[in-house]
């Protein structure tokens, strides 16, 4: 690459054009697949008609899926043992609140004995997730 000017220097200019467009290619493609990535207990909640708290803390998840599997947030665990893990998680949390989401389709008495065992682990407030219930027009 030579100037125009006869001497015989290389011209140091880098084209980013390709560069910036590479970038924003990505940019995109992540944005799209971003949202596909987030993880969680897949669960069919059942309708309440009840007031929606509001919370700025994080707070511990129990989830029941339809075939009885019991999660805590997103890590499986069985039944028989879920006392003695939330005993474990719970064991310096001053505030010991837990929430209970479960699949609609999930038999009663399984929902009471994750409660239950919920309860023995020394959880001082129990939450039911639901969904909203719609408005009969």
């Amino acid at each position: 690459m030579q100037s125009g000017f006869g001497n015989d220097q290389l011209m140091s200019e880098i084209n980013v054009t390709p560069f910036v467009d590479v970038m924003l290619v990505l940019l995109i493609i992540f944005m799209v697949t971003a949202p596909m990535m987030v993880q969680g207990v897949d669960v069919d909640l059942p309708q309440a008609s009840s007031a929606s708290l509001k919370t700025d803390e994080e707070h511990l998840v129990i989830s029941v899926k339809k075939d009885g599997q019991v999660f805590i947030n997103d890590q499986a665990v069985g039944v028989s043992t879920l006392t003695q893990k939330l005993e474990a998680i719970l064991r310096n949390v001053e505030k010991r609140e837990v929430f209970l989401r479960a699949d609609k389709e999930v038999p009663y008495g399984i929902v009471v004995n994750v409660m239950t065992r919920v309860k023995q682990a020394g959880v001082e407030s129990l939450g039911m997730i639901t969904l909203p219930a719609e408005a009969d027009s």
